[in-house]
Formats: C-alpha cells, structure tokens, sequence
C-alpha cells in the first residue's frame, strides 16, 4: 500500500527507506484523522441530551442555520485577512469551522436524535 500512496505523492523512485517513510507518514495521517472524528463524536455525543446543549454551543447564535451563516461568514472574513492577522486569529477559524460541522449535523439530524433521547 505504500507504494500506491508514494506515486500519489508523486515519487517514482523504488527505494526501500523512502517507501518505508511515506507509509509511516500514512499511518500517521490515519491515526490522527481516527483522533479528530474521535473527538468530534465525543463532542457530539454531549450535544445529544438536549437542543439546550446545543444552542448553547453555538451561541449567540439562535438557530443551526444563523450558526451556518455566521460560521461560513466568519470564514470567508478569515481569508480575506492579511497572513499575519489569519495567525492571531486561527483559534477562532477553528472554533468557526467546529461550529459549522456541529450546526450543519445537527440542522440534519437534529430532531430525530432528540425524539430518540427523550422517548
């Protein structure tokens, strides 16, 4: 597999180190994208108990579709910003691009995970 994953990265040569070094980056890629889905489901499951929990993870806003507004605004802002100022602000992109993952989910599957919470 790590052949594949090397001539994606666009190496062509066959020496064992270097493949042996991209399958660990691989590997590595693996493990830390599993760790954030990780993370998010925890995240996700404690939004679970109540729509209270959840307005209150996105507040100000009021609704999961001004949460999806403000979020893509707050994004499209980030990138118009100078280099030195998206660097002061980068914990706010990621709470910016959380808040649209949790607002995006919960707008789809907010209701019915709520009924099944509660009956």
């Amino acid at each position: 597999m790590s052949d594949g994953f090397a001539r994606a990265c666009g190496y062509d040569g066959d020496s064992p180190a270097l493949l042996d070094a991209f399958e660990a980056i691989r590997q590595c890629g693996i493990r830390q994208a599993r760790q954030e889905h990780d993370r998010r489901k925890a995240v996700i499951d404690g939004l679970k108990l109540g729509e209270d929990m959840f307005l209150a993870a996105i507040g100000p806003a009021l609704s999961a579709e001004e949460a999806i507004e403000d979020a893509t605004r707050f994004i499209i802002f980030w990138r118009n910003m100078p280099r030195w100022r998206q660097e002061r602000r980068l914990p706010d992109l990621v709470r910016a691009r959380q808040q649209l993952l949790l607002a995006r989910f919960f707008r789809r599957y907010g209701r019915r995970i709520w009924q099944r919470e509660a009956a």
